[in-house]
């Protein structure tokens, strides 16, 4: 069989496996992913093994060929094995089939992110199989990203932080495409990810008998008013190279491209079409408004609320800097809301001008000489971020055929009916191939 075709069969097995991470303890269950891996690694030369869980059954795999210079650069794949959630009425096919149909494979975390795991897996297998290789290759299957990887790579980093090299790391998501105005195409590589700064404010008002409500303080209209001054905070816009690339990759007309860049008319984000949504997210600090609180008894009247805030920050934007944003937006309401802090984790960006990141344009000019490539950031987040704490350096990237935009890539991640193009998948296993092989020879 060719190496496309270990892949895809790699890939139906890890879909199949359903290791749902509900964001409990003892969901996931990633030793079914971990043991599928083990059993694709059985018998291949010059490998080493390792399985670790920080708690039964969440399970991540190590598989190490080592290189032939001790002093070479070395390079990680970092995949994770776990999937989020389904909504199995809202599906036409079934989540955990795998089925191919279409020219696609479906189901869940067949994007997100199964089919890059695979194709790490199997390109490891194939370069430990032929050799040749000077620097140190290390595949991660890692349990728990989708819960923010504490049972996972976060686990790897404090708990076994030199059981592999974090410095030269590959992951999701890359390889989609941007199209201009002019027709013309440009492919992006993810360089950081957007930080979290998660809040709960909370607000105080008059407990009482709910058949006397009069002249009381009410914690309700208070919480109320707080979601509306927070919903109508001005956000400035980013002033940072990577939404300026962006924008210049789409060649807008001059009056479109200074309003995005000075952010002063929100309607240009229309012209991005399907990623609208997402350029916004690029080049914002983001404050989504996800869970409200107030009360227990239809007759009592709650002394207390809360509002939570899913926020997504920067690099450079700090906790200070969050809070400073609410306040302001709050106004004279401040001094009565207590702003908690939640998860807080700092945005992180790797360089463009670095070995890793130039094999990864060779590589895409290869597959696409014509398209220039985009650093782009993640609006979510991805276990590259633990790289970067280590010092390390963290690039997304896969391959996709040009009609495959950074909009629709990024629609498929946690929808119903997620699919991926075999096309992707196997484009995607030449790209980490000639990767592999550029960067470790």
């Amino acid at each position: 069989m060719t190496l496309f075709d270990d892949t895809r069969q790699l890939l139906q097995e890890l879909i199949q496996n359903a290791c749902v991470n509900d964001l409990t303890p003892d969901s996931g269950q990633e030793i079914r992913n971990a043991e599928t891996l083990e059993r694709f690694f059985a018998g291949t030369p010059n490998v080493e093994i390792t399985k670790l869980e920080p708690r039964p059954g969440r399970t991540s795999i190590i598989v190490t060929v080592p290189g032939s210079d001790p002093a070479a650069e070395p390079l990680t794949l970092l995949g994770h094995t776990d999937v989020v959630t389904v909504d199995r009425p809202k599906w036409t096919k079934d989540p955990f089939a795998a089925e191919i149909s279409d020219g696609k494979i479906w189901g869940r975390g067949s994007v997100d992110m199964l089919f890059i795991t695979a194709t790490q897996a199997a390109v490891t297998r194939e370069v430990a199989r032929t050799g040749g290789l000077r620097g140190t290759l290390t595949f991660v299957g890692v349990a728990d990203e989708e819960a923010r990887g504490g049972l996972g790579a976060k686990w790897l980093m404090e708990e076994h932080p030199h059981l592999f090299s974090w410095k030269n790391c590959l992951s999701e998501s890359g390889g989609s495409h941007l199209h201009a105005t002019d027709g013309s195409d440009s492919v992006v590589i993810t360089v950081g990810e957007k930080g979290a700064a998660q809040r709960r404010l909370h607000v105080n008002g008059d407990a009482g008998h709910g058949s006397i409500p009069f002249d009381r303080d009410s914690a309700i209209v208070k919480i109320a008013e707080v979601a509306r001054r927070i919903d109508a905070a001005e956000i400035a816009v980013a002033k940072d190279d990577i939404w300026q690339g962006l924008v210049q990759a789409h060649r807008f007309d001059p009056a479109t491209e200074k309003a995005l860049l000075e952010g002063t008319d929100p309607a240009a984000y229309a012209e991005f079409g399907e990623l609208s949504r997402i350029a916004h997210a690029i080049s914002h600090l983001t404050i989504a408004q996800t869970v409200v609180r107030a009360g227990q008894a239809i007759n009592v009247l709650p002394s207390h609320a809360y509002l939570e805030l899913d926020i997504r920050t920067l690099p450079g934007q700090s906790n200070d800097y969050v809070d400073e944003v609410l306040r302001t937006a709050l106004g004279d309401l401040a001094a009565e809301v207590e702003i908690e802090h939640l998860i807080s984790e700092e945005a992180t960006l790797s360089p463009t001008d670095f070995p890793l990141y130039q094999t990864l344009t060779s590589v895409l000019g290869d597959f696409f000489p014509d398209s220039p490539v985009v650093p782009v950031i993640s609006t979510g987040g991805s276990d590259l971020r633990f790289a970067r704490k280590q010092g390390g350096v963290g690039y997304g990237f896969a391959v996709h055929a040009p009609e495959r935009t950074l909009a629709y890539a990024m629609g498929q991640l946690h929808s119903h009916d997620e699919a991926l193009h075999l096309e992707d998948l196997e484009l995607t296993v030449q790209g980490y191939e000639a990767v592999v092989k550029q960067f470790l020879s």
